[in-house]
């Protein structure tokens, strides 16, 4: 067998690998919280910045249109979000938290710090160096 086609020797399995495993981390910091991951990264977004446009949450948050039209149904049924034609273009969707949604934040300041527990295997220096590098492979991937 070609050692190139070794599974140990893929970097996109590793990649898969990690990604999953952060996944797993974050499923009992998030379930008291009624979120799933995905669900986290959008809330996180529309908490930088909200009232957008779906287009602009896509772009911000890299998930494609499909998914995020399922995430953002389950949101506003939990009452976290409002979905409303924009008033300027009709054919656009604007996404805006409520203040249930807003009060959520709150609850989910902790998150961030209990995970940077679960990576103690990593300095902190690490840890921006592999942001970094995860950075650099996406752009070289996008290009």
């Amino acid at each position: 067998m070609s050692e190139a086609l070794k599974l140990k020797n893929q970097l996109c399995h590793r990649l898969y690998k990690a990604s999953n495993a952060i996944t797993r981390a974050y499923r009992p910091l998030l379930s008291p919280l009624g979120l799933t991951y995905p669900q986290y990264v959008v809330m996180m977004s529309l908490w930088e910045q909200d009232d957008v446009a779906v287009q602009d949450l896509i772009a911000h948050t890299q998930i494609d249109g499909g998914s995020l039209t399922q995430i953002l149904t389950k949101l506003q049924h939990k009452a976290w979000l409002s979905l409303a034609r924009d008033p300027e273009d009709g054919r656009k969707r604007r996404v805006k938290l409520t203040a249930a949604g807003q009060a959520l934040q709150l609850e989910a300041r902790q998150v961030p710090e209990r995970m940077v527990c679960q990576l103690q295997n990593l300095s902190v220096e690490e840890s921006y160096q592999l942001a970094s590098l995860l950075d650099r492979l996406t752009a070289g991937l996008d290009e």
